[in-house]
């Protein structure tokens, strides 16, 4: 740490002003190594997204007078999957249901998610082994900032198809409705169904992986804090 402390007092005897200051002071902070406990967040980061792959992202369910125990609809990184009892696919329920109101069925083959989710999964998965292996914070950073991104823009994929299906209804159904946004999260009348949208375990196995990786860079500052102190 003698060298990284030098360096220190060097670009701070030397700096022409408050950028280069600032610069310097993100170059050392990207440039330090990962203590073991980083390391270690970092893979258990990337090992919990295996979970992902088993459970589904989120789920919504649909309720009426006609379908007193519920419509399920369970939303996986890879695929879609209603409720199945020995009288009723729910998906196929779903999507019937959608015919009378003019909105076009729920269809694997129009979610180009479903082909490049599971890809990016284990991209994620990857980097935050990557981060571990070379130990650098710059890497892990690079994995976090990376996260946020995809976190931010799936939510924001998935409201707009919501809301694509909600209002390009078909004029000539046989059910007339105003042009509608399902809900992302929570509780909402549709028509004489109450629909309710929520995340499940998946999408919280998302949020321990963000977590993890920000506790990674957290503890790593706070060890190269102690040392350089």
């Amino acid at each position: 740490m003698a060298d990284r402390s030098e360096y220190i007092a060097e670009t701070e005897s030397t700096s022409d002003g408050w950028l280069t200051r600032f610069l310097n002071n993100k170059f050392l902070f990207l440039e330090q190594p990962l203590p073991p406990g980083s390391r270690l967040f970092a893979v258990i980061a990337a090992l919990s997204l295996a979970i992902v792959f088993f459970f589904p992202l989120w789920n919504m369910t649909f309720y009426s007078n006609q379908y007193t125990d519920g419509l399920t609809l369970d939303i996986y990184a890879y695929h879609l999957e209603g409720g199945k009892t020995p009288n009723r696919d729910d998906l196929l329920e779903i999507n019937s249901l959608n015919h009378y109101i003019g909105m076009r069925p729920l269809l694997e083959s129009d979610f180009a998610e479903f082909l490049w989710l599971p890809f990016a999964i284990g991209g994620l998965m990857l980097l935050a082994l990557r981060a571990a292996v070379l130990g650098k914070m710059s890497k892990l950073v690079d994995v976090f900032v990376i996260f946020v991104y995809f976190s931010l823009y799936s939510f924001w994929s998935f409201y707009y198809r919501l809301y694509t299906y909600g209002h390009h209804l078909d004029p000539t159904a046989a059910i007339k409705v105003p042009p509608f946004t399902p809900p992302l999260f929570g509780e909402q009348e549709v028509g004489n169904f109450t629909v309710y949208s929520y995340p499940e375990v998946s999408s919280y196995i998302f949020f321990i992986y963000g977590f993890l990786l920000l506790a990674a860079i957290l503890w790593a500052w706070r060890v190269n804090r102690k040392a350089d102190a």
